[in-house]
């Protein structure tokens, strides 16, 4: 006599969705109710309010967007929050001792991945309408969205107390996107993983700027990544020092984190670091003009700054380097059209001077 299988259930409409997502590459995913009460936007308001989001003008102006998913689009009813694993393969700190090199931020040294994950979450989101019949919208970083509030909702990891997203699998290396839809789903138990900070300090410690006036709390002000991507015209003087060699963000707060003890290097080949920004030299990033900046960032997050903000951290670098060799690449910078790229000159030629001679230069921090 023989017996009948059981058939398989269908897939639930979450189900196919995350089994979508893993074929498109993505590693990690949640789904949030959209229309939930969070505390993410008045956190946000008091940061504004108080200044320390700098010259960043656009948070204060799409504030009001930014203040719940609902608020972006009133008909959302669930959040779709995928991640992307970026780990870098060895402590992106490492390089700050190779005073001659320049560190750029892990993300950085690899494809923009702006432009990766939005072409996957349409991908996706295009998918999920043509079998499900719902509306959907894609975010992904540069959009009034707070991806980081709603990972959280969706059980991707908790915002430490350096605020981002640390991950139980993937420790602190995860790019987020979103898709918005009005489709309703099931949502993911929120991570309540904040409790797992403790007492735990390593990524407040290591902040070469003090950025954190309280744990998880920023002041962007302060902020190595903000001062060397979002911040206009000279630094200020009294953080030139600390940027050591670091010459586009920092990664040194997510870098401390214990929970890295879990994470994996990359495999997504795009995200992974290209052999000329692994460890590339000063003196030749100093000699870049726009065609060859835009040439050697090619497909890279750094080209959005442009040249002229690159090359003055570039010069703090040289400053910083203690390496009286890196002098002529820091003169021949000091006729340079731009005036924040002759300030950042003028100043990395009177610090190697300090070098040559042994003794401090005035005006010179």
């Amino acid at each position: 006599m023989r017996t009948s299988r059981r058939r398989r259930p269908p897939p639930t409409p979450r189900e196919a969705i995350a089994a979508r997502a893993r074929a498109l590459g993505f590693e990690a995913m949640g789904v949030a109710d959209a229309a939930q009460p969070w505390t993410a936007g008045a956190r946000l308001q008091q940061f504004v309010e108080a200044g320390r989001h700098g010259t960043m003008a656009w948070m204060e102006t799409t504030l009001e967007r930014r203040a719940h998913p609902r608020s972006l689009w009133p008909e959302a009813r669930s959040a779709i929050v995928l991640g992307l694993n970026y780990g870098p393969e060895r402590d992106p700190r490492a390089l700050q001792a190779e005073r001659g090199l320049g560190a750029l931020s892990a993300y950085a040294q690899g494809d923009d991945y702006h432009q990766l994950i939005k072409g996957r979450l349409k991908t996706l989101a295009g998918w999920t309408k043509a079998r499900f019949g719902c509306e959907v919208k894609v975010f992904v970083d540069t959009a009034p969205l707070m991806e980081k509030p709603l990972a959280q909702a969706a059980g991707l990891g908790w915002q430490g107390k350096h605020t981002n997203l640390v991950s139980r699998a993937f420790g602190s290396w995860l790019f987020l996107g979103v898709v918005l839809t009005t489709l309703e789903l099931p949502p993911d138990a929120p991570d309540g993983g904040v409790e797992a900070c403790g007492s735990c300090r390593a990524c407040l410690d290591a902040c070469p700027t003090g950025a954190f006036p309280a744990p998880f709390q920023i002041d962007a002000r302060r902020c190595i990544s903000y001062l060397t991507i979002e911040h206009e015209g000279p630094i200020p003087l009294e953080f030139r020092s600390a940027l050591g060699n670091r010459i586009y963000g920092c990664d040194d707060c997510l870098a401390a984190c214990p929970w890295n003890k879990f994470a994996q290097a990359a495999q997504e080949m795009r995200v992974q670091a290209r052999d000329a920004l692994r460890t590339p030299g000063l003196a030749e990033l100093a000699a870049l003009d726009d065609a060859a900046f835009r040439s050697l960032f090619r497909k890279s997050p750094v080209l959005r700054i442009g040249r002229d903000r690159f090359v003055r951290n570039v010069l703090y670098a040289i400053g910083n380097s203690a390496d009286p060799g890196l002098a002529p690449a820091a003169t021949a910078r000091l006729d340079d059209p731009s005036d924040q790229v002759r300030d950042a000159a003028g100043w990395a030629v009177e610090r190697l001077a300090h070098y040559l001679i042994g003794r401090p230069v005035l005006g010179v921090a």
